[in-house]
């Protein structure tokens, strides 16, 4: 049996979560468990291109690395997103009390302040700083109404 087959959860939802005053986030036990199960208690905090962090149970996030590093290391759109989300992989325990810390570096990129919005996305977490995902969302919401280009087949799936 492979290790896509035995991933029997996906995180799913939004929840507002609160960040201490040592940085770290409380993981709501609905996702928590998952994170415990997938990845022992290990997980690996990234960056995101949106401004956002990422994450990974560890066992997800080693695939995703492995796919990332074996992009073509001349191409420089490759070694950007290299540098970025493997140079901000940061490797962290789910403490006892279901917490992840999160390093100055991470919370300075994503703008993490105390208020965020923790986003499930099926094999990862998105952890956006709360005002930001509400702009965000609007933006996006502003812009699919806007777009008509997948509007036939969203349709479809919708149904």
């Amino acid at each position: 049996m492979g290790k896509e087959s035995r991933f029997k959860g996906m995180f799913r939802g939004a929840t507002k979560v609160t960040i201490d005053d040592k940085g770290r986030v409380v993981v709501p036990t609905r996702y928590r468990g998952l994170l415990v199960a997938r990845g022992e208690g290990r997980v690996v905090v990234t960056v995101d291109r949106d401004q956002c962090l990422l994450i990974y149970p560890l066992p997800d996030w080693e695939q995703i690395e492995q796919h990332l590093m074996s992009l073509p290391s001349l191409h420089a759109q490759s070694r950007r997103l290299q540098r970025l989300m493997v140079g901000h992989a940061t490797e962290v325990e789910v403490d006892g009390h279901g917490r992840v810390a999160l390093s100055p570096e991470l919370r300075e990129f994503a703008q993490l302040d105390r208020s965020a919005m923790l986003i499930g996305q099926g094999k990862r977490l998105e952890l956006w700083d709360e005002a930001r995902w509400s702009a965000q969302r609007a933006d996006w919401m502003r812009s699919e109404q806007e777009s008509t280009e997948l509007a036939g087949p969203l349709d479809a799936l919708l149904l």
